[in-house]
C-alpha cells in the first residue's frame, strides 16, 4: 500500500468533524505510537501499517 498525503485525513478531521488542530495532532501521534500509521520523515505523508494491536 502506498503513502498518501496527510491532508487526506487532516481536512476531513478538522472540517467535517469540527476537531481542533491539537486533537488532530494527538490523534496522529496516538496512531503512530500504536503502530497504525507510519509517518514519513518529512511529516507530509503517512502510510497505514499493519499495527501492533
Amino acid at each position: 500500500m502506498g503513502a498518501f498525503i496527510i491532508e487526506k485525513i487532516n481536512a476531513p478531521f478538522l472540517y467535517t468533524l469540527k476537531a481542533s488542530g491539537e486533537e488532530f495532532g494527538a490523534g496522529i501521534k496516538h496512531a503512530i505510537e500504536r503502530g497504525w500509521l507510519d509517518l514519513h520523515e518529512s511529516g507530509t505523508y503517512v502510510r497505514i501499517s499493519k499495527g501492533r494491536d
